[in-house]
């Protein structure tokens, strides 16, 4: 009953981005229950592991556990399908880098190219510029996990398999251009592939450590 509720007042708190402290008579008032019931609540999602806890004079340490956000933005995505419609672009800074080079082989491909084309509504260059984003952006980029993306599928040359991924479409200084995720990578959630109409690189004379903008393009907006 107070799970989802005492992780949002948690969270409101603060409890995401460092160890909140608070007594069980603090946290009664924010659930509107006794000092009893929240100690309890408090002790109940510990041992859930939607939070982490640790006894200090005057109260505790919380803080929300992975699964707790995890939580938390599962929720947060069934209100937006109640109640959006459209959800806002996300406008995400980073820094351009030098990637492993493995980008033009696989864009290359025609059973990727074919699907580019179709989807995105632009042949892709076959190459990706990298991108890692600062740390803000990087917090930023989990609302993509709430996106619709485009759905590329894997497929089977005759020689051997490639797997699928996904798509999100973006400008990146206003060029129109895609985040490609592959289902398997091993590159961190803060760098981003990105593939484009013609080299970005050169189009926008772009250097290692440059900083650039990419808007990612939500095809939902909230009312």
């Amino acid at each position: 009953m107070y799970t989802t509720k005492s992780l949002k007042k948690l969270a409101l708190l603060g409890a995401i981005g460092k160890p909140l402290k608070i007594s069980s008579t603090e946290f009664m008032h924010h659930i509107s229950a006794s000092s009893k019931t929240a100690a309890r609540v408090l002790k109940q999602l510990e041992d859930d592991g939607y939070i982490s806890r640790q006894l200090v004079a005057g109260g505790q340490l919380v803080h929300l556990t992975e699964t707790g956000v995890l939580l938390l933005k599962n929720e947060y995505a069934d209100y937006q399908q109640i109640f959006c419609k459209d959800y806002a672009d996300l406008q995400l800074y980073g820094e351009v880098i030098t990637g492993l080079g493995e980008g033009q082989y696989y864009i290359a491909k025609d059973g990727y190219m074919s699907q580019f084309r179709d989807k995105l509504d632009f042949k892709p260059f076959p190459g990706t510029l990298n991108v890692r984003l600062n740390d803000e952006s990087a917090q930023i980029r989990d609302n993509m996990d709430f996106m619709e993306p485009l759905i590329i599928q894997g497929f089977n040359d005759g020689e051997r398999s490639f797997g699928g991924g996904k798509c999100y479409p973006i400008e990146i200084e206003g060029i129109k251009s895609a985040i490609i995720i592959p289902d398997r990578t091993h590159y961190p959630a803060d760098l981003l592939e990105i593939i484009a109409p013609l080299k970005l690189r050169e189009a926008l004379k772009l250097n290692d450590g440059d900083e650039v903008k990419i808007v990612v393009k939500n095809p939902q907006k909230c009312k």
